[in-house]
């Protein structure tokens, strides 16, 4: 990671403070999660419409025919019920491996 970009990163968080330039380590983990969930729906939303795009649309052109709807929809909502199977798996997982530590 460069200079620039680091002091980038630690001023973003610095400035939300307000505190006399003390942070608040809850604060700061807080608006990480957030940014990693922010980063994660950008990322489950790209590969969604890439995977279905290729998938679904043979000869792009102004508007959707029928079939090509249909096939987007369905793509999308398979997509997701697996994305969701998936995650819900591995959030059990951690769980046990949590309580087995």
């Amino acid at each position: 990671v460069s200079a620039g970009m680091e002091s980038g990163f630690g001023s973003d968080f610095g400035s939300g403070g307000g505190g006399g330039g003390k942070l608040d380590p809850g604060l700061i983990m807080e608006q990480v999660k957030v940014q990693i969930a922010v980063a994660n729906a950008q990322e489950l939303l790209q590969r969604m419409t890439d995977k279905c795009f290729r998938k679904c649309i043979g000869k792009p052109g102004g508007s959707l025919d029928n079939s090509e709807q249909k096939c987007i929809a369905m793509c999308m909502d398979r997509y997701m019920d697996s994305w969701n199977t998936v995650s819900r798996a591995y959030n059990s997982r951690l769980q046990r491996e949590r309580a087995n530590m």
